[in-house]
């Protein structure tokens, strides 16, 4: 079994998380500016089994997409070109920065460490990633 990369990406950071190969534990992975994550993900699937790519989608209070999806789709097309024999699908990613900041404040980080933006966006990615998998195993179960 690959692993599960989760991909919170953002016009100038992109945070990352993975799981471990059983894929049961997200853990954070990196923070990198934008415009290196593919070639970053190209060179880390050449290394570890990836089995998909789960990437944030930004959505409105009433479920729109937000106006950064346009940009999160450009990066998923060109995501797609470049690492094509990988699955990618898309997460709701609201409140994810909310719950960074709130996991952050929780888990006793000075506030330096809560306003380094590259952090709050790797704990997001696990956020996402996290989620993505308990919603996987709960419609499992309800099957």
């Amino acid at each position: 079994m690959g692993r599960i990369v989760a991909i919170d990406y953002g016009r100038k950071r992109t945070g990352l998380a993975v799981t471990d190969t059983l894929q049961i534990i997200a853990n954070g992975l990196t923070t990198l500016p934008s415009g290196e994550v593919v070639t970053f993900l190209a060179d880390y699937v050449t290394k570890e089994p990836v089995d998909l790519f789960v990437v944030g989608a930004p959505k409105q209070m009433n479920a729109q997409d937000s106006e950064n999806m346009k940009y999160v789709k450009e990066f998923v097309t060109h995501l797609s070109r470049k690492i094509p024999h990988i699955k990618i699908e898309y997460y709701d990613e609201r409140f994810t920065s909310v719950l960074a900041h709130k996991t952050m404040r929780e888990g006793g980080l000075g506030k330096k460490k809560r306003q380094d933006k590259a952090l709050v966006d790797q704990i997001s990615a696990v956020i996402i990633l996290q989620s993505y998998m308990e919603s996987i195993k709960f419609n499992n179960n309800i099957r």
